[in-house]
């Protein structure tokens, strides 16, 4: 599945200092559909690079990261059982920031 993935407000620094990856992630298990949580999964797997406690928190991401699925907040459409569509847009933002 192709995907666009965007990391923000200082994550980008935990990916090589890069903000867009244009990925393509294989469904596990044969599964037809892809959710947020196999997304995170494998975000922190393949492209988090250090400290990868600063993206995420158990299964989920940290407090104060704003997770936008083709522009909507994935808390209206089920976070981390949000589904994934072919060509969707993630974008990851830190709202929290040094001062």
């Amino acid at each position: 599945m192709q995907l666009t993935l965007e990391f923000g407000g200082g994550l980008e620094l935990l990916c090589d200092s890069k903000k867009i990856h244009n990925v393509n992630i294989e469904q596990q298990n044969g599964e037809a559909k892809l959710i947020m949580k196999d997304l995170l999964s494998w975000v922190r797997t393949n492209l988090i690079k250090e400290r990868p406690e600063m993206f995420m928190k158990g299964d989920t991401v940290r407090p104060g990261v704003l997770v936008l699925v083709n522009d909507c907040d994935w808390e209206l459409s089920g976070q981390l059982d949000t589904s994934l569509e072919e060509k969707d847009v993630v974008v990851f933002i830190s709202t929290l920031h040094g001062g």
